[in-house]
């Protein structure tokens, strides 16, 4: 595979040169390359089932880096788990994936209740060095790796990311994007999601080094903003919200940042404002807005925004499609539709996964052959205007917040079951066309509680239990009944018009 070959040929010609900077820890591309040899000589020697899923588990350690590598040496794909995700959840990824291997590198002791063999780091660092002939290595159209995003029966469903899939991603973002030649990437986003691809392999295969910042880091600004300043970042990768939220301090400009020279968006909608304010502040620096869906592999399109984007658009377009990859709008009767019309996007590229792993059912909806290629049926709406695509919106319950994608259906689902709730609807604000929060519009069950916010509290304790913290809703409120349509379903129109005003 090119990707490896690019990882290995940056091990050879710089080995003492940092491919990866936490909070605790650092790691040169020669340990990086030598560890993970290691690791993929043991799991070829655990013999397990061909192509079979690695789980790992950790949060933004050089550890998982080197697991990744070592899965697909040995022609696994790997499956990253944040340790922010619910132990309930992971179980369901282990069941889902019928993985035979869990590598904890995240230093917490975990209770599994899967038979799944699970080790730490520490026990496999003890193997012997080896090295690997690529023959082993993942390959064309087997998986890379596996990202489980959120699904409407309450299960998490298994993107599957072929080595082709990644390679014609990786191949676009060192053609189009002035991101090469060993620079500094900023790694915001956990493993578990796949915007940190944007940053992690491009960076992997051009030299370059990532600077990690952690949950705990974010959840600190002045310890955030020290770890940025010693950064020495020149490529910034996040969603618009993280980003929003450093420009909230008038610090963030270039004498924090003086190497900045381009900024990557992508996960949600970008605001005109932000880019503003980015212009202002970081003069020098080079902003693209991007789009895509974990299932073509992070982002399909892209547009440059100027200063002249900025005075001629209120809206801004999420632009072109890379050069291999092909853009269609279809209409409800699946036909194509006109120049500004609003239809769904569909994707047609060799970026497409091919499918959700273990699910056949779910991957047939989404998933089909378009012209000898692979073709994926986003559920976004969109429309294009003299050749730029414009993002408008999801055309389902499936929605994106703060750059994580998430199906309304699967948070209503796990509110529901609560023993005080009898039903629920779970209904996105929107402020200038960007989701901003959840609000849950409940019909409780009988409770001891006298006050509202400690049956708020209940409903969040049980779902912390098995729901990750973005897809719990901010807003909680209660009702005696909820608005129905004359078919009998919930009428989310109406609803949505009273949560607004």
């Amino acid at each position: 595979m090119q990707l490896l070959k690019a990882i290995q040929n940056n091990a050879r010609l710089h080995p003492e040169r940092l491919v990866f900077i936490s909070p605790a820890k650092q790691m040169t591309y020669g340990e990086l390359w030598q560890k993970s040899e290691q690791w993929a000589a043991f799991i070829l020697a655990l013999n397990l089932k061909k192509h079979s899923p690695i789980l790992v588990y950790g949060h933004m350690e050089p550890e998982m880096l080197i697991s990744f590598l070592g899965s697909v040496k040995a022609g696994h794909p790997y499956i990253p788990v944040d340790t922010s995700i619910p132990l309930e959840r992971v179980e369901k990824m282990i069941h889902n994936s019928q993985t035979e291997f869990f590598i904890n590198v995240s230093g917490l002791e975990l209770t599994i209740e899967s038979s799944v063999r699970t080790v730490t780091f520490e026990e496999m660092d003890k193997q012997l060095a080896a090295s690997i002939d690529s023959f082993n290595w993942v390959k064309e159209n087997e998986n890379f790796y596996i990202i489980y995003t959120s699904g409407s029966t309450g299960n998490p469903k298994g993107v599957q990311i072929s080595a082709n899939n990644l390679q014609s991603f990786v191949d676009w973002m060192l053609e189009d994007f002035p991101i090469e030649g060993g620079l500094r990437f900023l790694n915001q986003a956990p493993f578990s999601f796949d915007l940190s691809v944007m940053d992690l392999y491009p960076a992997l295969a051009s030299g370059g080094t990532l600077f990690a910042i952690t949950k705990e880091i974010i959840a600190k600004p002045k310890i955030l903003f020290e770890a940025l300043k010693k950064s020495k970042t020149q490529v910034w990768t996040s969603t618009p919200s993280f980003v929003q939220m450093c420009l909230m301090d008038p610090s963030f400009n270039s004498e924090l940042l003086p190497e900045l020279s381009v900024f990557l968006f992508c996960g949600e909608i970008l605001p005109v404002s932000v880019c503003q304010q980015l212009r202002e502040r970081f003069p020098m620096a080079r902003i693209f807005n991007t789009y895509g869906p974990t299932e073509a592999t992070v982002a399909v399109t892209f547009s440059e925004i100027t200063d002249k984007v900025l005075k001629e658009y209120q809206t801004l377009p999420v632009g072109v499609a890379k050069s291999d990859t092909q853009i269609i709008l279809l209409n409800e009767e699946n036909m194509p539709v006109s120049e500004e019309e609003k239809g769904e996007i569909i994707i047609v590229g060799p970026s497409v996964s091919k499918g959700y792993f273990g699910q056949p059912e779910l991957t047939t909806k989404a998933f089909f052959n378009y012209n000898g290629q692979q073709a994926y049926r986003t559920g976004d709406a969109g429309f294009i205007k003299e050749g730029l695509l414009y993002y408008k919106g999801r055309l389902d319950f499936q929605i994106k917040l703060h750059g994580y994608r998430m199906e309304l259906e699967e948070i209503e689902y796990h509110i529901g079951k609560s023993k005080f709730v009898n039903s629920a609807v779970v209904v996105p604000i929107y402020q200038d066309e960007r989701i901003e929060y959840l609000s849950v519009l409940i019909i409780p069950a009988e409770h001891p509680f006298e006050k509202e916010y400690q049956l708020t509290s209940a409903i969040k304790k049980e779902l912390g239990l098995i729901l990750p913290a973005y897809m719990i809703p901010r807003k909680f409120s209660y009702h005696k009944e909820l608005p129905m349509t004359p078919n009998g379903k919930v009428d989310r129109k109406q609803i949505s018009e009273k949560v607004f005003v």
